[in-house]
């Protein structure tokens, strides 16, 4: 099987690094067991960027190995230790790349050097427990995940950065024209559809330098497909100006300049966006008697249509500098009305949602879906196996007013509850009955709130009944004890869940959680 050299056309799967796991830990050392939290942050995922490199000139390497994909985010670690950033993936492209995604869209035009594109963003790192404690939250069992880095499937068109473009049909001369003016050195011979690949050339006429390109032949229908022609069309949009090459010396019969000339331009009319472009006529080949009889017969008629027309000859090299210098007048105009071109670094952003808020509820077949940047980016985030960080999750999403806006939409308790891409939810049951609050949580690692057996919640309920009823002389706390001791009586035996040992008076200290005067504050 052949190799190719030259590609212009590249489909690419890229997969940006995931964002290292942000990390729970305890300092714990000696005289200071319980140092507070000092888990550090996950790292950044690497990225995939895309940077134009004037040195290549073709897609072939991405030809060969079309999957590529960065370095993930290191870990973080105990001792308030950050996880290392996954190293960005740089991907040289060649100058005129246009990158599209999977359903043909334009992303970016890579124009100059330097100019760079992310074109897959890595993975945020997920914080760690030190990042996450606040006054109420001093010690977080939990941390967050890192987020996966962007997937997605790209085509790369190469679009040949050139100033001048020769078009004409099969067997006119353009790689000789290229092969007399320059040092490229093309296929040439005999026969038709010699150039398979567009070949560049860089021509020096006087102090101006500037490259021409050579399409391969054109033949009628080119538009429509026939041919090389149409896919290589597109190597000529960039130019200032394109030169039509005629041969004048073609022996197939019912063939003439004028009616080659005008075939041609009809196929640059039906591709389409050519139609400001300079033209100029090169009548090739003069050097043959017959060439030269046939070009005198249809110079002016064409200098009549208000175009250039030069005769040339790529084998003896008459007529070669004149229309060189005719192209360097025209590359030179082109150049001083351009803008200066900078290098540029483009980043692909989400679009922001519609109607502005941070996330909206649809009523489905599955269920209610929840969509929106930030409560898909919080599921990402939250490791499912740890209690408390499934609390933390319910808490950002309650503070967000999820839970009332599904209250308001109709949602039941049971309901389920679906966040996340159509492919991969994460479902919940809805449970509007769960309090927020981070005075609620238990143990490092776990959410009472997400138990059936609350009995801090339901004692907490019980006192707040008695002070209905309570004696005058009465306070909070003979409250408690009040209850606590009808609780006993009826149980014969002391209550384990208030913490009381059934002895005396319930003992607890003063700005505690036993305290029950405690106002949730230290």
């Amino acid at each position: 099987m052949a190799i190719p050299s030259f590609v212009d056309q590249v489909t690419l799967h890229l997969a940006a690094g995931r964002g290292g796991n942000g990390v729970a830990s305890v300092k714990r050392e000696k005289f200071k067991p319980l140092g507070g939290p000092d888990g550090g942050n996950g790292g950044q995922g690497g990225s995939i960027i895309l940077e134009v490199d004037t040195s290549v000139t073709t897609l072939v390497d991405y030809h060969h190995s079309p999957k590529r994909k960065a370095d993930n985010g290191g870990q973080g670690a105990g001792d308030h230790k950050n996880g290392g950033n996954g190293k960005d993936l740089v991907l040289p492209v060649p100058d005129g790349t246009l990158v599209r995604d999977a359903e043909g869209n334009v992303l970016a035009d890579l124009v100059g050097q330097g100019t760079t594109l992310v074109i897959a963003a890595g993975g945020r790192g997920g914080l760690g427990n030190a990042a996450l404690a606040s006054s109420k939250r001093k010690a977080p069992g939990f941390a967050l995940l890192g987020e996966p880095g962007d997937e997605l499937v790209v085509r790369l068109e190469l679009k040949v950065v050139a100033d001048i473009g020769l078009v004409g049909f099969p067997s006119a001369g353009k790689s000789s024209l290229i092969a007399a003016m320059s040092r490229a050195r093309p296929k040439i011979a005999d026969y038709p559809f010699t150039t398979l690949i567009p070949n560049l050339g860089v021509v020096t006429a006087g102090e101006t330098t500037f490259v021409v390109a050579d399409v391969p032949g054109l033949i009628e229908g080119a538009a429509e497909g026939r041919g090389l022609g149409h896919d290589f069309l597109r190597h000529i949009e960039r130019c200032a100006a394109l030169v039509h090459v005629v041969d004048t010396a073609s022996i197939e019969p019912g063939r003439n300049p004028v009616d080659d000339l005008d075939v041609i331009e009809g196929e640059l009319a039906r591709y389409g966006g050519l139609e400001d472009r300079p033209r100029l006529v090169a009548l090739n080949k003069v050097d043959v008697p017959d060439g030269q009889d046939i070009a005198d017969m249809v110079v002016e008629e064409l200098r009549g249509r208000g175009l250039r027309v030069f005769e040339v000859s790529a084998a003896s090299g008459a007529g070669l500098r004149e229309l060189t210098f005719a192209m360097a007048e025209i590359v030179v105009a082109s150049r001083e009305d351009a803008p200066e071109a900078e290098p540029q670094r483009i980043v692909l952003r989400p679009k922001a949602v519609d109607s502005g808020e941070d996330f909206e509820v649809v009523a489905t077949d599955e269920g209610w879906r929840v969509r929106g940047v930030k409560p898909e980016r919080w599921v990402r985030q939250t490791d499912f196996s740890n209690e408390e960080a499934v609390g933390f999750l319910a808490d950002r999403l309650n503070r967000m007013g999820v839970e009332l806006r599904l209250a308001k939409m109709g949602a039941q308790e049971g309901d389920a509850v679906l966040i996340g891409s159509d492919t991969n939810s994460v479902v919940f049951d809805f449970k509007p009955s769960i309090e927020a609050g981070a005075e609620m949580l238990g143990r490092r690692g776990e959410d009472e709130r997400l138990r059936e057996a609350r009995p801090a919640r339901d004692r907490r309920r019980d006192i707040a009944e008695g002070m209905e009823t309570k004696a005058e002389e009465e306070a909070r706390a003979d409250v408690a004890r009040r209850l606590d001791e009808e609780r006993r009586k009826n149980k014969k035996g002391p209550d384990k869940s208030s913490g009381s040992s059934g002895v005396g008076p319930m003992a607890y200290e003063i700005g505690t959680k036993d305290d029950p005067d405690w106002d949730g504050e230290e």
